[in-house]
């Protein structure tokens, strides 16, 4: 039996197909956004009550499916109010998506200003032993941890991190954290990990860098008090006692676009004419 190609790879099939991915993106991103903020548990919530009203109708509850009815008509209102920080966090999203975005030169200057500037103060703490916790925003959200620090909305810069950090000031304690190349807030609380494979002798910060690095794709840099260590924890990974051109070779990649190939579209199609061939 053979297979009718011709039929199989029509025009509308394939922007069906095109019309699936596009959706499945959104949704993806969608799930990458209120990762690590209230908005997921307020999605289980919708999760809950769309499933008693599915069982409510399988099971002709009326009353039942009358209240679930209102309560999802009435619901949307409800949502829009609820989600206005996501919604509004994934608007300014969309603006810094590739189709409104700067020059790559004009980023990449940016963000070598930040680790110049993390790596000013991590030099001066670290040989003064003084702690630090700073926490910056990747993929995932951290809404729900920006809430419970101070804001500030200011640059990155050396001067202003070592400030923040010096012991007995009103900000020294908790999580710096930074988001879009901002310093978003001081004094956070970041989730303390509950993992045993965390060395006895690493304290609280090494603990909420760990924890933050579990529930997101925050990457977070820990200056020890006790010994002057610099640490760097992301996905759940400990990577502790780096040096200086260690965290600096880590930040770089981590942290700065890599250059998109030219002509990489004429090249994969040169690369699959060839393979057909």
């Amino acid at each position: 039996m053979s297979i009718d190609w011709a039929n199989i790879w029509t025009l509308q099939n394939f922007m069906n197909v095109i019309d699936i991915a596009v959706v499945w993106y959104f949704i993806y991103k969608l799930i990458m956004l209120i990762k690590g903020t209230k908005a997921v548990q307020l999605m289980k919530g919708i999760a809950v009550i769309i499933a008693i009203k599915l069982i409510s109708w399988f099971l002709n509850l009326q009353t039942v499916s009358y209240i679930m009815d209102q309560v999802i008509n009435w619901g949307v209102l409800a949502l829009v109010v609820i989600f206005q920080p996501e919604i509004r966090r994934g608007l300014e999203h969309l603006g810094r998506s590739s189709l409104f975005r700067r020059n790559s030169q004009e980023i990449n200057q940016e963000t070598k200003s930040l680790i110049a500037g993390l790596d000013k103060a991590i030099q001066y703490m670290s040989k003064r032993r003084i702690g630090a916790l700073i926490t910056m925003q990747m993929s995932t959200g951290l809404e729900d941890y920006i809430e419970t620090g101070i804001p500030l909305d200011a640059d990155v810069t050396g001067a202003l991190l070592i400030n923040i950090f010096i012991p007995n000031t009103p900000l020294h304690d908790g999580a710096v954290i930074i988001r879009d190349g901002k310093i978003a807030v001081a004094a956070a609380y970041l989730p303390l990990s509950e993992s045993s494979t965390i060395p006895k002798e690493l304290g609280t910060r090494h603990r909420a860098a760990v924890g933050i690095s579990e529930v997101t794709d925050a990457l977070t840099i820990v200056v020890s008090e006790e010994t002057g260590g610099v640490t760097i924890t992301k996905n759940s990974e400990l990577l502790r006692d780096l040096t200086r051109e260690d965290y600096l070779k880590y930040l770089n990649t981590q942290l700065i676009p890599k250059e998109p190939q030219k002509n990489g579209l004429k090249t994969f199609f040169d690369g699959f004419f060839k393979k057909g061939a």
